[in-house]
């Protein structure tokens, strides 16, 4: 992510990249385990998480060098087409042999990932190099990857799914790790879409360009379960040097138990932990006419929050008009997630199936302390960048020399993972304020905002639920309405309201909530809105 709402190597369409990554061609025949895999593999080293940690430390005392380019002018030439026709050979895939295994297989360095990894397998505390060799890889007799050196090196894996599972493994695959430090999994609806990185630095932060540190080694160990996959890392960048380890588990979704060390090389200003990267065009909140045929583009459409006072909130995302930052203040909070609540594909017709992508949540290990989450929101005009980032950013300022250990575990769910005995919110629309035949007021802006389930699909009869609202400036008509959704589902309810004497372009802070009897039974709505 960068200020300009760009990804810092501009590449192909994010449509074009997640389709890369979780697509794998046709596989046949059985991998090898470690004792026999038909990988190279170096001289077997002692390896531990606490080794790795030693070795961040060591790194972080000296000066950075940016990890090394093998041929740039031909790894140039090898773009997302040229790219996409180059696969690895699954009969050489890592850990494949036993019907329980998660096979890894490796992804060919390019124009858009340029940068090489050492990956290493790790067996009985010790490690040995996966040796890179090109023949590893099927590819055009033409593909400019020819012309590397053999030895040019991974740019990331993916561990495909199990071989005795349901799907099959040899199209499928369930986690990747492919470019600087991001990483994905598919959730329980089998898309990619939202991903996640080992941390954010400095992301729009005046003219002072993001960093983005590179995961420089990877030590992949020999599974143990059928359920689980230890990944360990290496974090490298100007400001940081870091061990992190990776405790993947695939089930009805993906559940991965994450820490870290981190030892800081300088100070950054804005240090961002547990950062999430999503895509948000437009939705039925808010569309321009005829930005596109689709009726909404976005991989997740809300921020989701559990302070530590125990509050839900639901922020839906915006497209802004220009870069925006939201922080939401918190202490010790017990978890936060970028979610894709609409799950109806008519509200998105696309084949690249919007209303699968996964939902992405964070829960806290320890206590965070005081701090805030972070919510980046950069304008675009295509679904091609990920533009928004939800991150924590804690309070007391980073400096050179700190040491961090953070633990925290993401859920990629179809829904948040625990979910409030509330109704959620599952709309918010905005249109011309006024009531229909009768003179629309200039300057007033109408909200509809739905709820859905909890309280209010117990409601006794004739019970209705009062609106709370607050807005940090303009003024609230006389138009305000509380009534059920006109379509039959229980616990479907609505509010509507207009809001006048907007002056100016500063965003409008809103916030709204049900209750009955002064005791909520929806979670809170907070929503920025940017007048006309």
């Amino acid at each position: 992510m960068t200020g300009s709402g760009k990804t810092k190597e501009a590449g192909p369409t994010r449509r074009q990249l997640l389709a890369g990554i979780a697509a794998t061609a046709a596989l046949g025949g059985a991998g090898g385990a470690l004792a026999d895999t038909p990988l190279r593999l170096g001289a077997p080293a002692p390896f531990s998480f606490e080794w790795l940690k030693a070795q961040a430390k060591r790194i972080a005392e000296a000066p950075y060098a940016a990890p090394p380019l093998p041929s740039p002018a031909t790894v140039a030439k090898i773009d997302y087409e040229a790219w996409g026709k180059i696969g690895f050979d699954p009969n050489r895939a890592l850990f494949a042999e036993g019907p329980e295994r998660f096979p890894v297989t490796f992804f060919h360095i390019g124009k858009f990932f340029p940068k090489p990894v050492a990956i290493y397998a790790v067996t009985g505390g010790e490690a040995r190099e996966v040796v890179f060799d090109r023949g590893y890889f099927t590819m055009p007799a033409d593909s400019p990857a020819r012309q590397l050196p053999r030895d040019a090196g991974f740019a990331g894996f993916r561990v495909q799914e199990a071989r005795d599972g349901r799907l099959d493994w040899r199209k499928n695959d369930w986690v990747a790790f492919l470019g600087a430090s991001y990483f994905r999994a598919i959730g329980e609806l089998y898309q990619y879409g939202a991903s996640s990185r080992a941390l954010a630095l400095d992301t729009v932060v005046g003219d002072r360009p993001e960093e983005f540190p590179d995961f420089t080694r990877f030590y992949i160990a020999e599974p143990a379960a059928s359920d689980a996959v230890l990944v360990y890392a290496l974090l490298e960048g100007p400001s940081v040097a870091g061990a992190c380890k990776f405790a993947m588990k695939r089930g009805k979704g993906v559940v991965m138990e994450i820490e870290q060390t981190l030892f800081m090389r300088r100070a950054v200003r804005r240090f961002g932990i547990a950062p999430l990267t999503s895509m948000y065009w437009f939705s039925e909140t808010k569309k321009a006419t005829a930005a596109d045929w689709r009726p909404e583009v976005h991989d997740s459409d809300g921020l989701a929050m559990w302070t530590g006072r125990g509050e839900r909130l639901w922020r839906p995302l915006n497209n802004p008009p220009h870069a925006m930052v939201s922080a939401f203040l918190d202490e010790n909070p017990k978890g936060f997630g970028l979610l894709q609540r609409d799950r109806v594909f008519d509200h998105y017709l696309d084949g690249v199936f919007y209303d699968r992508r996964p939902s992405i949540w964070v829960e806290p290990k320890g206590d965070w302390g005081k701090g805030a989450v972070q919510l980046v929101e950069l304008p675009t005009d295509d679904e091609i960048q990920d533009n928004i980032v939800a991150m924590w950013v804690p309070q007391a300022p980073v400096q050179a020399g700190s040491e961090y250990n953070i633990g925290y575990t993401l859920h990629w769910r179809a829904e948040e993972p625990y979910p409030a005995e509330l109704a959620r919110c599952v709309a918010t629309r905005l249109g011309k304020g006024g009531q229909p035949g009768q003179p629309r007021p200039e300057g007033v802006r109408k909200f509809v905002v739905e709820f859905l389930g909890g309280p209010l699909a117990t409601l006794p009869a004739g019970v209705k639920p009062q609106m709370v609202l607050e807005a940090s400036r303009g003024v609230f008509t006389d138009y305000k309405i509380v009534e059920a959704v006109p379509d039959g589902v229980p616990g479907h309810w609505r509010i509507e309201f207009d809001l006048a004497q907007v002056s100016g372009s500063d965003p409008v802070e809103l916030r709204s909530q049900l209750a009955i009897d002064d005791e909520p039974v929806s979670e809170t709505w907070l929503f920025q809105y940017h007048p006309f």
